[in-house]
This record gives structure tokens, sequence and C-alpha cells, in this order.
């Protein structure tokens, strides 16, 4: 592991060598944290980015623990979980159904409720299963973030009010149509991870990547993204790091 508060990056020449080195990473944390604590938390996202890590995770591979193993949501759209844009449908489909996990190491957030409901209902899960007591907030061993061309991740978005939120775990976004509204962790949540690792695939990606790595995006929802004692780690074929320097 690295110094705790470090950003690092690393650029892959393909979105097959990329995904194979998050296998990796995911096998590393995973692995610590249950040697830790004996349990692994991950969040997870959506998108279309993380679809071929997800199926690769999947597949025969590293002997790892699922049954210690518990998978929550970084974010997701009210939509029934068998719709196109549902990300626990997407990801249960392409990992959860093909791994020895158990089901109540599962954690989707209940998005039938209406997105306010669901958001109250998952900080208390979220409570209960870390053990939390009030102004305590939770410590995920890792989560997995896409990166928006307009900056947001998870479903925090540029101007929205749930940026601004500092108590809750999990926040309701109002979206307008043809979008849905949303659940999204809140940036107390994601700043107080283990470990953050941030996926860029493409070159649409390439101008975000770099204002938010280069601080001129300090602002932009992911760029608030800054664990103070964990690390954060930017993943990145090499069309979203076209615009980057050597330096970087």
């Amino acid at each position: 592991m690295k110094d705790p508060g470090e950003r690092t990056l690393r650029v892959f020449r393909t979105k097959k060598a990329l995904d194979a080195f998050m296998v990796e990473e995911w096998a590393v944390v995973c692995r610590e944290a249950v040697g830790r604590r004996g349990r692994f938390a991950a969040a997870l996202s959506g998108g279309t980015t993380p679809v071929s890590f997800y199926e690769r995770l999947a597949a025969p591979g590293p002997d790892l623990p699922w049954e210690k193993t518990h998978i929550f949501l970084a974010d997701e759209r009210c939509v029934p979980f068998d719709h196109p844009g549902s990300n626990f449908g997407m990801i249960e489909a392409r990992l959860l159904r093909h791994v020895p996990i158990p089901p109540e190491n599962i954690h989707p957030i209940q998005t039938r409720l209406g997105p306010s409901v669901a958001a109250a209902g998952y900080e208390e899960e979220i409570r209960a299963f870390f053990g939390l007591k009030d102004g305590e907030f939770p410590g995920f061993d890792l989560i997995l973030l896409g990166l928006g061309e307009d900056g947001h991740t998870a479903s925090l978005f540029p101007g929205d009010a749930a940026l601004a939120e500092k108590r809750r775990f999990a926040a309701a976004v109002a979206r307008a149509a043809p979008d849905h509204d949303r659940v999204t962790l809140t940036l107390p949540v994601i700043n107080r991870a283990w470990v953050v690792v941030f996926l860029a695939a493409g070159g649409n990606k390439a101008a975000v990547l770099q204002a938010v790595l280069d601080r001129s995006g300090s602002g932009l929802p992911a760029g608030l993204v800054r664990p103070s004692q964990g690390q954060t780690v930017f993943l990145a074929d090499k069309d979203a790091a076209s615009l980057l320097s050597r330096r970087e």
C-alpha cells in the first residue's frame, strides 16, 4: 500500500490490460482487508467502463474469499433492478451471479421506495453493517468509481446539493428526464475509504481526467475525492490518458 492521502496514476495500452491489473488490485485489497478485520467491504459503480472488469473478476482466476466479501453500491438509479439502467442489475448479471458470494453479503439500494426513503434506508443498512454510533462514518475497504465527462462521479454531479452534504452517508439526487432520480454515497463516506479507484477508458474521458489530475478540475465532484487516510488510484487506458504529460 502507498502512503495515506497519496494519489497515483497507472496508464495501460489496452482496456484488457487495465482490467487485468484491477483484478490483481482487487485481490490485494480484499486479502489485506480480510486479514485486518475479517471481511472485505466494497462499493461498486455502474456505467459501461467497469463491465469488462466485472466479467474478468467473475471468470476463473484468483481464489478469493467471497464468503467474507460484502458488496455495496456507490450509487443507483431509481429504476427496477431489471431495468437496463440499473447499476445493481448490471453488476448482478456480470459479476455476482457467477461467484460464490452469499446472498446476505449483497447490499443493493432499495430504490423502489423512492430516492429520499431509499437513501435513508441505505444509510441505516450501512450504519448497522459497520456498527456505527452517531457521528461516526463507515470506512469501506474499496470504492470503485467512474469518471463522467462533466466531472461527476458516483451520482455526485456539478452544482448538486448532495456535494455539500457533511453528515449523511447517502443522498437523494433529483435528475431531469430522460435521466432518473438517483441515490448516491456522499463525499464524507467516499473520502473515508481505504482505497478509491477511478476507472477511465476512451478518448472522451481525456479532458476530464487531465482536469482532475492537474487540479484545474479540483472543484469538480471527481476532484473533490481526496481520502485523507486512504489512497486514490486512477487507472486509465492510453486513450483516456492521451492529454496527460509524462510528468503527470
